[in-house]
């Protein structure tokens, strides 16, 4: 957390007209206070109006923007109307000057580039839609995507949904078993698949580990199969249920009608990990999706039609949703990239970013101290065309926000830092255009959701009190409820505060105003009676600029109760354990106090991840402490968890 609320961006008049402040005018206030205000007292006005300053599609509108009847936890949007994502994001393009610009930008791991215009993209949706109804797929079905990061990844995500049935994004490293659970769960009737992708130069095999899973899963009928990797891996078709993806498109005319689907009928089922065994499947509709989308990304965050937006991720995390509603909806251009931000080489993020004058980039703090890492070499690439920096996944420490903001941004380029999750398909708290922004900080609620920090007795936090975030209004980005638990949905997000969702973390305000997210409420710190997040002990660890990476949790300890361990990352070169772990302890009892100084500091070369780049702290500190680790199946880099615990048992 940054110290004193160090200013670093302010508003300049290149930000004057920015969209956001468009919809305050739109809505007739002059600040984001006076927004947040009204929205509070009459939630349906401000997404009726948000609705029509986006200018939503729809076939049939609705009658009502909002019912509560089932109350806050069942709340019922747009009412009578029907609607369709590919509406609001492809057929509202159809001839408009934006049929024929550059959408989608592809550069795979080994170097191979495609790209398409708005009119070339939606003759390959159509075309994956008529092959889906060809096998009798439509409204209500599920049909899943296993795919790596290719064009067709993101033809299939709209094709889908063109179709009527429901996008199940899965993570293309999964192996068999989550494979299983999550298709076996969903009845999914058909998988988009691939026949292997590139990881790191090594082809890696989709289709025959996908071919493990079906046999557990019979409602599996249809695998629409894309040829990326050829001879260099196994590929074994079945009669009847395999089709190679370019024969089944091929007999379809590049125009299809669109599914008029209801608002409110489910578009997306997406499984988000568990602290149990049992991933949760987010529930979430066409007219929650759009909206909540664009009204985060091409409102609060000003992307534009004359933008091109990178953001290295997956289809199986919400971030590959995010990116091809948002880019497709304003209009703009989608720069899609396949594989490792470091691989072949070190500085191919940077040479991607300047090759394709991308002005809109997405990031992940780990990310970035992955990054840093390499040195210097960002300095040698031009950025000038970028405008927005978007940030999520995990807490900043200010010495990875400030590289970002001098190396990449030229301490001109805003960081938006976003926080929220799968479950609310977009953000709860931000940063905006229209206010200073200091490193890591939150400028506070995003738009709608009503986010508030509040103790435990469900009072407002004072300046520099750790708290649970909160949303206290009806979102329509929020998840209708769980893949058949709504038991489990009003457990995990209800039950504690009654009316009010908690998001699970942990949250400060400072006296300026400012909002920090320190890290998950599961994840929390105990210390000599004070509760704590790991991220300021985190923040101080890094500070040092000996680690690249740090995981801080809490053990069991006879005399304090809670005692800290620290798992870190040595920066490259650096392998003098007994000094470095002075240096660190020093950090941390030198910013914190002696109370915090870690009982433990080990030293790992990667830390336990999920695809979207968050750590998995819960991991760790199961390895550590022995307990149940929960569900494994969304980490991107298993391997971490065998290293940790060799270093577990060697130190006891």
């Amino acid at each position: 957390m940054a110290d004193n609320a160090r200013i670093e961006w302010t508003p300049g008049l290149e930000y004057e007209n920015c969209r956001l402040r468009q919809f305050l005018e739109f809505c007739g206030v002059a600040n984001m206070a006076a927004l947040h205000e009204k929205t509070s007292a009459d939630p349906a006005w401000f997404w009726d109006a948000a609705i029509k300053f986006l200018d939503v599609q729809f076939y049939e509108p609705y009658s009502k923007v909002l019912d509560l009847s089932g109350g806050i936890q069942h709340p019922k949007w747009c009412l009578g109307a029907k609607t369709n994502v590919v509406l609001n994001c492809l057929d509202k393009h159809r001839g408009t000057p934006v049929w024929d610009k550059t959408y989608l930008v592809w550069e795979g791991e080994d170097g191979e580039k495609r790209e398409f215009t708005y009119a070339e993209f939606d003759a390959e949706v159509c075309r994956f839609a008529g092959a889906l109804r060809a096998q009798g797929i439509g409204r209500g079905d599920v049909v899943a995507m296993y795919v790596p990061m290719i064009p067709e990844a993101m033809t299939s995500f709209f094709g889908i949904l063109k179709a009527g049935a429901i996008v199940l994004p899965l993570f293309s490293g999964f192996g068999p078993e989550p494979l299983r659970v999550r298709l076996g769960d969903s009845d999914a009737r058909a998988v988009v698949t691939a026949d292997g992708g590139p990881r790191r130069g090594a082809a890696s095999p989709m289709k025959s580990t996908l071919d493990e899973a079906l046999a557990d899963c019979p409602s599996v009928t249809d695998v629409f199969v894309v040829r990326r990797m050829g001879d260099a891996v196994d590929c074994p078709m079945k009669d009847g249920r395999d089709h190679w993806w370019d024969e089944a498109l091929a007999p379809h005319p590049a125009e299809a009608e669109t599914e008029r689907t209801d608002a409110e009928e489910i578009g997306f089922l997406v499984y988000t990990s568990g602290t149990t065994g049992k991933p949760k499947g987010v529930l979430m509709s066409h007219v929650g999706s759009v909206t909540k989308l664009a009204l985060d990304i091409c409102v609060s965050f000003d992307l534009g039609a004359d933008d091109r937006m990178m953001w290295i991720s997956d289809m199986g995390w919400v971030v590959g949703a995010l990116t091809a509603v948002s880019t497709s909806f304003a209009g703009g251009s989608l720069m899609l990239v396949e594989g490792s931000p470091d691989y072949p080489d070190s500085t191919r993020h940077w040479r991607v970013m300047q090759e394709n004058d991308v002005t809109f980039l997405g990031v992940a703090p780990t990310t970035i101290r992955g990054m840093m890492r390499y040195g210097d070499e960002v300095d040698d690439f031009d950025f000038s065309k970028l405008r927005v920096i978007a940030s999520t996944g995990e807490p900043w420490t200010d010495a990875a926000w400030l590289w970002l903001f001098e190396r990449v941004g030229d301490k001109r380029v805003p960081i938006l830092n976003y926080t929220g999750g799968t479950e609310c398909f977009g953000g709860i708290a931000s940063s905006n255009l229209l206010e200073p922004i200091t490193p890591g900080s939150f400028n506070g609620p995003m738009p709608g959701s009503g986010a508030d920090i509040i103790t435990a007795e469900g009072e407002k936090t004072k300046p520099g009190e750790l708290g649970e975030l909160v949303m206290t209004l009806p979102a329509i980005g929020n998840t209708r409820s769980l893949w058949r638990d709504d038991e489990r949905y009003i457990e995990s997000y209800w039950s504690m505060f009654g009316n009010k969702w908690r998001q699970g973390d942990w949250a400060m305000r400072d006296e300026e105003g400012f909002w920090y997210v320190l890290g998950r409420s599961d994840d929390t710190l105990n210390i000599s009676g004070k509760r704590t997040g790991p991220a300021e002990i985190e923040g101080a660890l890094m500070s040092t600029g000996s680690i690249s990476e740090a995981a801080v949790i809490g053990v069991p300890d006879p005399i304090k109760g809670t005692a800290l361990c620290c798992v870190c990352v040595p920066m490259p070169g650096i392998n003098d354990d007994e000094a470095l772990r002075g240096r660190l302890s020093a950090a941390v009892t030198d910013l914190l106090g002696r109370a915090y100084r870690p009982r433990d500091i080990l030293f790992v070369s990667d830390l336990p991840k999920t695809r979207n780049m968050k750590i998995m702290r819960r991991v760790v500190r199961s390895v550590i402490t022995g307990e149940p680790a929960g569900d494994l199946s969304s980490l991107v880099n298993p391997e971490t968890v065998d290293e940790l615990k060799y270093l577990t048992v060697k130190n006891n």
